[in-house]
């Protein structure tokens, strides 16, 4: 087994250098783009901070929020540095630490499996596939593929490490998934309490840019009127 997953991770990153040698001008700086949005998975924190101001995408964006979450908390709390696994390019006269010097990729910290980078990917778009639009798996795929693929051509994990990052963040967004259904669940059922209510409906970016409007229009009126 041990000598089938060392194949494994040897051979893709083995094709990952070879494409470098051939298109690395292209590939090179679109592996670095993909690892700058997914770092620390930054960018579906923010969305999930965004969402969960409107009411009606509150419970989407909790889920997004708790599934970026877990999957941060098992990935790089527990399994990092329980199984404390060099990356690629950390394992020095290796054949991974020579294509790593020749595409210039940065010097990352800590250890490789599994991917953070991909589970914070494939926890955010499952979170969104399961309270929001299954739909979003349609190009959500492509994009945790695109990690995948990004974080092996760069040398900074094993296949084995993105392939355990995707199954951390299926985890990660099933175990959001069931605690923000039975959070909303308890809502509904305490639907006349003040908390309730201001969950559900009151506590709303949208109300509030409404009354800030409208209360710019009324301090307007009269100055239009004078003209």
């Amino acid at each position: 087994m041990i000598s089938f997953f060392y194949g494994l991770d040897n051979n893709i990153l083995s094709f990952w250098h070879t494409a470098a040698e051939s298109f690395g001008q292209v590939l090179t700086p679109l592996a670095k783009f993909f690892t700058f949005i997914g770092e620390k998975g930054i960018w579906m924190l923010v969305l999930a901070v965004i969402l969960m101001c409107f009411a009606k995408t509150r419970k989407i964006g909790i889920c997004l929020f708790g599934a970026v979450c877990c999957g941060a908390l098992i990935t790089n709390v527990v399994l990092k540095d329980l199984i404390a696994r060099p990356r690629p390019f950390q394992v020095l006269n290796s054949d991974f630490n020579t294509w790593w010097a020749m595409l210039g990729s940065p010097a990352e910290d800590g250890f490789s499996f599994p991917s953070g980078h991909v589970t914070a990917a494939a926890a955010g778009v499952l979170a969104l596939a399961f309270t929001w639009n299954k739909k979003v798996l349609i190009g959500g795929v492509p994009y945790v593929a695109l990690m995948c693929m990004s974080r092996n051509y760069l040398m900074a994990h094993y296949p084995t490490d993105v392939i355990a990052g995707c199954a951390v963040g299926l985890f990660s967004a099933v175990v959001a998934y069931g605690i923000t259904v039975g959070i909303y669940a308890l809502l509904e059922k305490y639907r006349d309490s003040k908390f309730s209510q201001l969950v559900l409906e009151k506590l709303d970016a949208a109300i509030l840019f409404r009354k800030i409007f409208k209360k710019k229009e009324k301090e307007s009126e009269p100055s239009q009127n004078g003209d």
